[in-house]
């Protein structure tokens, strides 16, 4: 049998795809911009599914792999019994029907969030299929993640990872099935959602049809996969309960490996790990980086060096970056952004700078609830990982040694351990990420910036609680 994978991973602004091989090498690889919706809200599934195709086609030849393995932005995609979708899939940031769930009233809403593992109704499936009229309603056979899709669209077969079952708000996770008794309390038929399966389980195979597309041989073997942040986290943490992982994309994605799933942390969001029977604390931030990308596209580009010199609190420039609303820790859905402080000598550095920091900011809110000590150190990757000035700026902001990985991409290289995984040539997650990802690199906080972030950090936070208690948006509860 071959000794490579193909794996995928679909964010929201491109989908990858590459053949890699049991020890990291990439054999082949392709990216595909996507035209099927940029935003967090709405997206197009058919084009997706068309796009994963693409990508497939471009890593697609030579001996046959062992198999395949998705990773894939958290969202929902309705589909008929002939799986074509039931209307636009709805993203991450999607909100709708969140007013739904609150409807239920506290005690079926509490009961309903408990065996979820979620502090808030921040939106889901379940959300989705509530706010759903009956006509439509009636044409759903069932509701996918947007992996969960591809997979379905791929091998025919329709399945559920635990991971993203738990993002629909349907399923208890401790017990790793769905909460049938809460989904009849709702009247939602708990037939719509599909079996659930353990990420690195093999579901299905490639069908004709989509090998005759894809290029690839059909009765591939195909594994259940999951979100990109989880797998991405799963691969960074392996085995290891003493390190925080931090995966930095559109949003930040931090997690850390519990040693059981009794002990959550407050406003932390529990979800199985890639790991059968083990399970991870943590959630979105939401909108980080994809607040430096905003910013970065309406000022230009800025060279790392402008960028690096601007001092610690951005000469009085203060950014609040929750776009799009703000989640874990402190889950504010009508949370928005602001811009603080301007004064004429601001220009393009100030602004980045001032929204790299928010971003760090953010993500220092959701470790220190993850590790209240702060003697934990932070398995950093992702997009942001590949600046050396946004490595340390990190550190420096989180008082936290940072462990760097050499492999910026671990969402994808995270979909080709649970690939290889699946396919039974390699059984030890922690000696995959040795071989997938290389050693971490430390990268220690300058303590003189540390002290001043700690306080540009509590100015930060008062002044975003006085934008959200303005627009009033500063509670949970607020579902706009």
């Amino acid at each position: 049998m071959s000794t490579h994978v193909i794996a995928v991973d679909v964010g929201t602004s491109a989908v990858r795809a590459a053949a890699l091989d049991a020890d990291g090498r990439i054999l082949a690889q392709t990216r595909i911009a996507r035209a099927s919706g940029l935003g967090g809200d709405t997206f197009d599934a058919e084009a997706l599914d068309r796009e994963v195709r693409a990508a497939l086609a471009g890593v697609s030849g030579g001996p046959a792999p062992a198999a395949l393995a998705v990773a894939a932005h958290i969202g929902t995609v309705a589909v008929d019994s002939g799986l074509r979708p039931v209307g636009p899939g709805s993203g991450w940031a999607d909100s709708r029907g969140v007013p739904r769930l609150a409807a239920l009233g506290g005690a079926t809403l509490g009961r309903l969030l408990a065996a979820a593992g979620r502090p808030s109704p921040a939106g889901g499936a379940l959300a989705g299929l509530l706010d759903t009229g009956p006509a439509d309603r009636a044409r759903v056979h069932a509701v996918l993640s947007p992996k969960d899709f591809l997979v379905a669209r791929l091998t025919g077969r329709l399945t559920a990872d635990t991971i993203s079952a738990a993002y629909t708000l349907a399923s208890d996770v401790r017990r790793r099935a769905w909460n049938v008794a809460v989904l009849r309390e709702t009247g939602v038929d708990p037939a719509l959602f599909p079996p659930q399966s353990e990420p690195a389980s093999v579901v299905g195979t490639l069908t004709p049809e989509a090998a005759a597309a894809t290029g690839l041989p059909a009765g591939l073997p195909v594994v259940s996969g999951g979100p990109d942040g989880s797998v991405g986290i799963g691969l960074l943490l392996g085995t290891a309960e003493d390190v925080v992982a931090d995966v930095a994309g559109t949003t930040d994605v931090v997690g850390r490996l519990l040693a059981g799933p009794g002990d959550l942390p407050d406003g932390a969001v529990l979800n199985p790990s890639v790991l059968p029977g083990r399970f991870v604390a943590g959630g979105a931030t939401g909108l980080t980086g994809g607040a430096v990308a905003h910013w970065r596209s309406l000022v230009g580009t800025v060279d790392e060096e402008r960028l690096a010199a601007v001092p610690p609190g951005a000469d009085g420039l203060v950014v609040l970056p929750s776009m799009t609303g703000a989640r874990f820790p402190d889950w504010r859905p009508g949370a928005r952004g602001g811009v603080l402080g301007q004064r004429p000598e601001h220009g393009a550095a100030h602004l980045l700078r001032a929204a790299q920091e928010a971003a760090s900011f953010t993500v220092r809110e959701a470790l220190d609830r993850l590790d209240p000590t702060g003697a934990l150190p932070v398995a950093f990757a992702g997009g942001s990982s590949r600046s050396a000035h946004v490595a340390q700026l990190r550190a420096d902001v989180l008082d936290r040694p940072l462990l760097l990985s050499p492999q910026p991409d671990v969402t994808l290289l995270g979909a080709a351990a649970l690939a290889l995984l699946g396919s039974g040539g390699v059984t030890d997650l922690d000696a995959l990420r040795s071989r997938l990802v290389g050693g971490l690199r430390r990268v220690d906080p300058d303590p003189a910036r540390a002290a001043r972030y700690a306080g540009l950090h509590a100015r930060w936070r008062a002044l975003r609680d006085a934008v959200d208690s303005a627009y009033g948006t500063s509670g949970p509860e607020d579902g706009r």
